[in-house]
């Protein structure tokens, strides 16, 4: 059995595999850009709709320092508005309008 190796016969029977190629490479690869726009949007979902565990919060919780006011600070605020008119009425403008220079 002698078989011919020459171009023509290459190139004649790989022109079927060519022809199938040029007819479904552009719906493959649609198809292949389709689904990987498909995973990117699951991905991109499944990343957003990620919640924090209720041990995240408590542990988030316990780093937040809530600012203390001292009772005497408040009580020494408090003298000075009853004694000085000018002060609580600006105690009185600040506290109306908290946004005004």
């Amino acid at each position: 059995m002698s078989t011919d190796i020459s171009t023509k016969n290459i190139k004649q029977s790989v022109r079927p595999i060519v022809n199938f190629g040029r007819t479904y490479l552009p719906f493959a690869f649609f198809v292949a850009f389709g689904i990987l726009c498909m995973f990117l949007v699951y991905q991109i979902n499944s990343y957003a709709s990620v919640e924090p565990t209720e041990d995240e919060i408590a542990e988030q919780l316990k780093v937040i320092q809530r600012p203390h006011i001292d009772d005497e600070l408040v009580v020494k605020i408090q003298q000075l508005q009853d004694q000085n008119i000018e002060v609580r009425t600006l105690f009185e403008q600040a506290r109306n309008n908290p946004f005004s220079e």
